[in-house]
């Protein structure tokens, strides 16, 4: 919206909701769905309005200059390379209380060096802030938007030292999580040299600190950026290979399938995997929506349902935008669920066809589930990247074909068992097992990306271009006979 609904359109939801439910309840059945329908509408409506509030906190209104304390909350590198420091407990100069930001980012130019940032730490600084920016562009990126529903109220840079100005105080769980994500970061950049290591410690703690900028350009070129990401392909390999793991390892003891159900067994303990990868990788937006994905999928598998169905991923997608309403502009979000959607509908069209290793060979039905995977997502994700990156890369399913099979097979296995060598000072032996296929897939990712023609500039489209390809594709979908052709029209 372009204006701020005062409290007489709140009301007036209220009560619209109020009805609309007596009506539900009421109406006959055949009518009922379109009351749910603009019930749902309603409520969502509601749930963006009061998250919008409940993540206020002040913005600085001026540019400022002079002394900055703060608590170091996160670390980050920006755009330019340059490490950032997000600070909270924030003090400025001659500024009140009352007008003081809850949280500030500053990058850091100039000399540094004379401290090691470390989350926890309190420290000072002579620093540039300024109100977080707007889109340049009508309906380009704005990242006001984003650092609202962050809590940051002002963003900037200092070309003078970064001191220390008192040690760590307390005991915040968060902040401890952090320090032993950097410690593990540390830990696999000390087994593994660049640019392996950096490309290890972001796909296991999500630290992206060490990556190059060269490294990630090749990556985006060669649309390969999607493995640095701890989002639903991650969670996914990691949650099925304990899974299965477990699966397998409990029907490896005689009696024990007969007796007890292993499956569930094997879920509850594939969502503990899921639930100490999310607290590593720093609980980011994107891998709270990966594994809210597996966490429903397992559900199912806990209560003899479905697991991978597209009533899973709308319950999913449901759940993501109760807790963070916001994500549904993301390209984060658009992007997941439309290739997870896609996946699903295309392997459920193809559920009963004949794929016996009598007539596909175990090679050929890895490579071909490997390239349709990546075809049916790059499909389904091209006019969102497009759309929000302004380029489109033209080899990316020659990069995912050779690099995503090494993700599932080689480098997320060795990572698991990294973690579980790790108690015996053994963690060496799972991260060496990750350079080789790491390094290959930087090596895929470098050469795809100087083919000649791997990439191309495209316009943004008009706003309202997402929405109806996004509703052509879910009728497409969803519908069934063929009434569903009718979803070709807007796209």
């Amino acid at each position: 919206l372009t204006w701020e609904p005062g409290p007489g359109v709140w009301i007036g939801i209220g009560l619209a909701l109020s009805a609309l439910v007596i009506i539900a309840w009421i109406c006959a059945v055949e009518r009922r769905l379109v009351v749910v329908a603009l019930t749902l509408l309603l409520a969502g409506f509601s749930v963006a309005g009061w998250r919008a509030h409940s993540v206020a906190e002040i913005v600085l209104g001026y540019r400022y200059y002079g002394p900055v304390e703060g608590r170091i909350v996160a670390i980050d590198r920006s755009a330019s390379d340059a490490v950032r420091l997000t600070l909270d407990r924030v003090r400025l100069k001659e500024v009140t209380p009352g007008r003081t930001p809850a949280r500030v980012r500053i990058s850091l130019h100039g000399t540094q060096g004379f401290l090691v940032p470390e989350p926890g730490l309190t420290v000072i600084a002579t620093a540039l802030l300024s109100p977080p920016g707007g889109a340049v562009e009508p309906g380009g990126y704005d990242f006001r938007r984003q650092a609202w529903f962050q809590g940051l109220g002002a963003v900037g840079y200092t070309r003078v030292p970064v001191l220390a100005y008192a040690p760590h105080e307390g005991r915040d769980v968060s902040l401890a999580i952090y320090r032993l994500r950097m410690r593990i970061s540390a830990a696999v950049g000390a087994v593994l040299a660049e640019p392996a290591g950096g490309f290890a410690a972001a796909i296991t703690t999500g630290d992206r600190s060490a990556i190059d900028r060269e490294v990630l350009e090749a990556l985006r070129a060669s649309n390969l950026a999607h493995l640095l990401a701890i989002s639903g392909l991650h969670m996914g390999l990691l949650t099925g290979f304990v899974y299965a793991a477990l699966r397998h390892g409990l029907a490896a003891v005689p009696g024990l399938a007969v007796r007890y159900p292993i499956r569930k067994a094997a879920a509850v303990g594939a969502l503990l995997a899921g639930v100490v990868y999310l607290g590593l990788s720093g609980g980011n937006v994107a891998t709270e929506r990966a594994f809210v994905m597996v966490a429903v999928m397992f559900f199912a598998v806990l209560v003899n349902r479905r697991a991978v169905t597209l009533r899973s991923v709308a319950l999913a997608a449901l759940i993501v935008l109760t807790l963070r309403p916001e994500a549904l502009h993301g390209p984060g979000f658009q992007m997941s669920f439309a290739a997870t959607t896609a996946l699903v509908a295309v392997y459920d069209a193809m559920r009963g066809r004949d794929w016996s290793p009598a007539r596909w060979p175990r090679w050929a039905r890895i490579v071909g589930g490997v390239a349709l995977s990546s075809l049916v997502a790059g499909l389904a994700t091209a006019p969102i990247a497009a759309a929000h990156f302004n380029q489109v890369p033209h080899y990316g399913l020659v990069a995912n074909v050779v690099s995503v099979p090494l993700m599932g097979m080689v480098v997320i296995p060795a990572a698991v068992l990294a973690v579980l060598l790790a108690p015996f000072g053994l963690a060496w032996v799972g991260l060496k097992l990750m350079e080789w296929p790491i390094l290959w897939i930087l090596a895929v990712a470098r050469n795809v990306a100087e083919w000649p023609g791997s990439v191309s500039q495209v316009i943004a489209p008009e706003a309202a271009v997402l929405p109806l390809m996004a509703l052509g594709a879910l009728w497409l979908v969803i519908v069934r006979g063929r009434e569903r052709l009718l979803g070709v029209v807007p796209m």
